[in-house]
């Protein structure tokens, strides 16, 4: 494909998410279906265009002086990719394949923008307005500092499988693809943020990948599942284990000892988690499907460690789901809150005297975090305690002065994560 039809493409799907309100991923599928002709570098083009017009939605129209999938796509060219302004000509003026010639008024505002120092907070964060005062609670004056850093590319996070190999192993397995080991987590290995016009090499293709060597997982969602602490021959009930993410990790650090429970309310999440365990070498896992009459009967107030990965807004991953910022609302915030308060009652049951829920969310949004948790203890009536999330010195600086642990791309450079330690009175 030419420019000027890899930028058209782009428009069309952009077009398409926001006037059917589809998700991202979906609307660039159906574009794939149709567009057979186009190559793998014109698919990796388009939807890096189409992630990075998302995630910087609101500031790209205002740089342009125009609110449309056209204008911050072009836009997007031009400020994030370094695209010259005669470039951009060209492409949009390809008489067959562009999206048409530039205006002069775009032509003007490629080259002297609006500047965003006037810009009200949500455009300058890209986020939605009605998100304003839930950022401000949670981060005061630095909330549009915040939002932008969740408004870049992320890289890729790696977690090694500790149950197969080490970190140096690994490492020289991935040599490859550029990796780098992180500090504040043994076993955590990361890569830039690929290009996003370029296909990138992907970590499957690795052969150590097949043979359970190393999961993808950012390295905020290692450190929650590390805040669970010593698992080592516990009894471990993981409540929302989706796609096994959480699961695999906190098996690792078991070293196949005690016993680790999976639940999900969805079945077909499980699937995933039977395939990556077996992978991966996980041999104290035991699936409970929902399928099942009564699925984790007999576990009640046995377990050590409730893990609860909460269904939330996943407003921390907005990096690499930047279409769910503009297609969450008031009303499904909500619905997610009335299930984080159903799921740690749930929880709650299992937990043995001195055991302890580990409470997770993907979310930097304090109705979803602390809100939570303050009704949860008011409901428990002194049944559980608020202890520190980690004892990692090197994890200190995102504690709360309540505890909790709050990780952001800004500051810890991982996806946004809370997570909150409640132990239950012996």
């Amino acid at each position: 494909m030419r420019d000027g039809g890899r930028l058209a493409a782009a428009i069309e799907v952009l077009d398409d998410i926001e006037t059917r309100h589809r998700p991202a991923r979906l609307a660039l599928k159906t574009w794939g279906e149709r567009s057979r002709f186009a190559g793998s570098k014109d698919r990796a083009f388009v939807s890096g265009l189409v992630l990075d017009v998302l995630r910087k939605r609101r500031s790209l129209g205002w740089r342009m002086g125009a609110d449309t999938n056209r204008a911050a796509a072009i836009a997007a060219l031009k400020f994030e990719w370094g695209w010259t302004s005669q470039a951009i000509a060209e492409a949009c003026a390809d008489e067959e394949h562009g999206p048409g010639a530039l205006s002069a008024a775009e032509a003007a505002a490629l080259e002297a923008p609006a500047d965003l120092v006037a810009a009200p907070d949500p455009v300058r964060g890209d986020y939605p307005d009605w998100l304003d005062e839930d950022l401000g609670r949670a981060f005061g004056d630095r909330r549009v500092a915040e939002a932008q850093a969740l408004a870049q590319r992320a890289p890729v996070d790696l977690r090694v499988n500790l149950l197969k190999t080490d970190p140096i192993r690994a490492l020289k397995a991935l040599s490859p693809l550029g990796p780098e080991t992180v500090d504040l987590l043994e076993g955590a290995i990361r890569m830039p943020a690929p290009d996003p016009s370029r296909r990138a090499g992907a970590v499957e293709t690795i052969p150590a990948f097949s043979k359970g060597w190393f999961e993808v997982q950012d390295l905020g969602s290692q450190i929650a599942a590390a805040c669970a602490g010593e698992v080592k021959g516990r009894q471990v009930l993981d409540l929302c284990a989706g796609g096994g993410g959480k699961t695999l990790a906190l098996a690792s650090a078991m070293s196949n000892t005690g016993q680790i429970y999976a639940y999900d309310s969805d079945a077909r999440r499980l699937t995933d988690t039977i395939r990556r365990g077996e992978r991966a070498g996980v041999r104290n896992l035991q699936i409970r499907s929902p399928v099942n009459a009564e699925p984790l009967a007999g576990l009640e107030g046995k377990m050590d460690v409730v893990f609860i990965d909460a269904p939330c807004s996943g407003s921390g991953s907005w990096r690499r789901h930047p279409d769910t910022k503009w297609r969450l609302s008031p009303e499904a915030l909500e619905r997610r809150m009335a299930d984080q308060d159903q799921v740690l009652d749930h929880g709650a049951t299992f937990v043995r005297p001195g055991g302890r829920i580990i409470y997770v969310t993907c979310s930097i949004l304090p109705r979803e975090d602390e809100d939570r948790v303050e009704a949860f203890l008011a409901r428990q009536a002194g049944a559980f305690t608020v202890r520190p999330a980690t004892e990692r010195s090197e994890l200190a600086p995102w504690l709360t002065p309540q505890g909790y642990l709050r990780l952001t791309p800004a500051g810890a450079q991982t996806d946004g994560f809370f997570v909150a330690v409640l132990e239950r009175a012996r």
